[in-house]
């Protein structure tokens, strides 16, 4: 999860997540490379006391900055398109849960299952244990197993919510009579926190999501002692 004073995203808990930390990586450091150029020739053109009379008629610079600048969008792009189609990729999930958003909470069905389903609802501060986070903490979790494909279809009740956890770098836009849907794969065990990320109302801020990602042993022995619950 984040901590204080983090300038970089979250350590990856998905495949996806890894893709958009590399990608973004990818982008930095070709931004980086052209504001150290742009910087040096700003500084080289002030501070010089040289003049090129060929400077302003070249067709040979002309080619060259219409031509680098096409090649660096291309560079750019071609990874960004793929990760964007690898996001839209849902093969043979194992798991669909549906997440509906409300004000201000979330609901999660199991779809699998017959009966297993629950709210969740942020902790109050007051109510919390040593260990827990503030404004981050639910009374239930959306318990997964690891390394096993997970379809979450996204919707609200009321008004536009946006279920995202940036762990395992899925947002997807709950719309009130409208069912998205998006995928993942948490590749490790762990606990992964996220929030509300479209101005909902008054409440917005407190309708965290939290994914616990477990052995598929554990989330049998869960999903089991929840239906015997139910």
């Amino acid at each position: 999860m984040a901590h204080p004073s983090q300038l970089g995203f979250q350590d990856a808990a998905s495949p996806v997540m890894e893709e958009l930390l590399h990608f973004h990586d990818h982008a930095l450091m070709i931004v980086l490379l052209i504001s150290t150029l742009v910087l040096y020739i700003i500084v080289a053109m002030v501070s010089t006391k040289l003049t090129n009379k060929y400077i302003l008629d070249s067709q040979e610079i002309e080619i060259i900055w219409t031509v680098l600048p096409a090649i660096i969008l291309i560079l750019i792009a071609l990874p960004s398109l793929r990760i964007l189609y690898l996001m839209d990729e849902i093969n043979d999930p194992h798991l669909t849960i549906k997440a509906m958003g409300h004000q201000w909470y979330w609901s999660y069905e199991y779809t699998d299952y017959e009966d297993l389903g629950f709210d969740s609802y942020m902790v109050p501060t007051q109510d919390l244990v040593p260990g827990q986070f503030r404004l981050l903490e639910t009374d239930h979790r959306m318990v997964v197993p690891v390394e096993s494909p997970i379809r979450v279809l996204v919707s609200a009740e009321d008004v536009l919510h946006s279920w995202a956890v940036p762990s395992l770098g899925v947002k997807m836009d709950a719309v009130p009579g409208r069912l998205n849907q998006t995928a993942f794969i948490a590749s490790r065990p762990g606990v992964f926190y996220g929030q509300c990320s479209e101005i909902c109302g008054a409440n917005h801020s407190f309708m965290p999501i939290v994914v616990e990602a477990v052995p598929l042993e554990h989330f049998e022995k869960w999903s089991t002692m929840m239906l015997e619950d139910a």
